[in-house]
């Protein structure tokens, strides 16, 4: 049989096994069983290196990297397990902020699909699988690991950490984890693992949220922390990430690395480590998305926050600068180009966002993209006025030409829209 190239190779997983980013609801697959069994095969590679696990409902991906930076700081050889990818496959899977290799991509399938055909499992159980074996591979003093969705059955669920991190709770993929807060807690909290001390992040006031972690840390005889009711901390830092929502991650990682250090499992991270992952956690991890600054004149920013808890950060910020902005120079514009997937709370995502500016509403790649013209109506509905655009790059395109020097271009609502940009951009 011819060996498969790389983009074959990809192209195979994504149609052999359903890819959630793509398809949704159909391809999560509750329960554990394929997660075992895949693990069983491959000897419980996760057990050859100590890991950190990272759930909640927003902000784990950038709380992941920058654990991840500052451990590398320290001198740790790190792997690093997030999702989705926003370009390519390998970006959920590195070591030191390398992609893992085509070569080993290909060589996965080619000499395991034999094994893991008959199970028929989910994409995300066989990407979780690859990553713990080649974190093993490559000799990892720490992994790492962000949920994919949830937590007491996500397939990373299986792992024994040194820590647990919850960042936050809030309403997202309530077909799957829950449609009240407490309920979706529950999920999060299954994360929780008998004698691991957890940080959660945040509860935003909800005593509910609170009980449920509080009763669960009993439950597994597990110190619990709330970051958000520390002090804070008296450290000076310049952080890589911008964007409001960093503000509440920051604390929340920081409570995390005082947890860590009380365990003197490891050796200790040291304020200089600390302050270089901050500074320099996209270059340490390749982390792509969060507030980032593309270009400017015009400024062109991008941003994977996609529901209302998450956005109500983004959409703060583009009014805070529109504000600065306009004191100055009053022919400055915001242009917003616009995507959602439609299993999210669209209406109340776009009622975050700001009635004077210019929208060019699009639609990304993936089967879960809800129509630009049906993102357009419920926006115009909500006073939000625009054209609309069958892609990200047309969209992208002709606010670009619209746009005069000192514009500002936001370009996010889904990270699959900001995956075409980038994509795009790449190209």
């Amino acid at each position: 049989m011819k060996t498969m190239t790389y983009q074959e190779t990809i192209d195979y997983l994504f149609n052999a096994a359903p890819l959630f980013q793509n398809i949704g609801a159909g391809a999560y697959k509750e329960g554990l069983a394929n997660t075992r069994a895949l693990d069983e095969h491959f000897g419980h590679p996760h057990r050859a290196y100590q890991t950190i696990h990272v759930a909640g409902t927003n902000g784990k991906g950038s709380v992941s990297h920058t654990l991840a930076a500052i451990l590398q700081s320290a001198g740790y050889r790190v792997g690093l397990y997030t999702s989705p990818h926003l370009i390519d496959f390998r970006e959920r899977i590195r070591v030191n902020g390398e992609m893992i290799p085509q070569q080993r991509v290909i060589d996965f399938v080619e000499q395991e699909r034999a094994f893991f055909e008959p199970l028929c499992p989910s994409f995300f159980e066989l990407a979780t699988a690859l990553a713990f074996k080649y974190f093993e591979e490559q000799r990892v003093d720490i992994a790492v690991v962000e949920v994919g969705l949830g937590g007491r059955l996500d397939c990373t669920n299986i792992i024994t950490p040194l820590l647990s991190v919850i960042t936050n709770i809030s309403f997202d993929h309530t077909q799957f984890l829950g449609d009240t807060l407490e309920k979706i807690a529950r999920e999060k909290a299954g994360i929780i693992k008998r004698g691991v001390p957890v940080v959660i992040g945040e509860t935003n006031g909800h005593e509910e949220v609170r009980n449920v972690f509080l009763e669960k840390a009993r439950e597994m005889d597990a110190t619990i922390t709330f970051a958000d009711e520390q002090p804070p901390y008296p450290i000076r830092l310049e952080p890589e990430l911008k964007g409001l929502c960093q503000e509440r991650n920051t604390q929340t990682i920081l409570t995390a690395l005082t947890t860590l250090n009380a365990l003197q499992v490891l050796k200790p991270l040291t304020t200089e480590n600390i302050q270089d992952g901050f500074a320099h956690v996209c270059e340490l991890t390749g982390l792509m998305g969060r507030w980032q600054k593309l270009q400017e004149r015009p400024t062109v920013i991008c941003d994977t926050g996609h529901n209302p808890a998450g956005l109500q950060y983004v959409t703060q910020q583009l009014r805070n600068i529109h504000q600065q902005v306009s004191i100055f120079n009053f022919q400055f514009s915001t242009r917003i180009v616009l995507g959602m997937v439609a299993d999210k709370d669209v209406r109340g995502s776009l009622s975050l966002f700001p009635t004077d500016a210019c929208y060019y509403f699009t639609q990304a790649s993936v089967k879960r993209a809800m129509p630009a013209p049906d993102i357009a109506q419920l926006g115009a509905e909500l006073g939000l006025k625009g054209e609309t655009y069958p892609t990200v790059a047309e969209a992208y395109e002709a606010a670009l030409h619209d746009a005069a020097p000192d514009d500002l271009i936001f370009v996010g609502g889904s990270s699959f829209i900001v995956a075409d940009l980038l994509t795009f951009l790449q190209k």
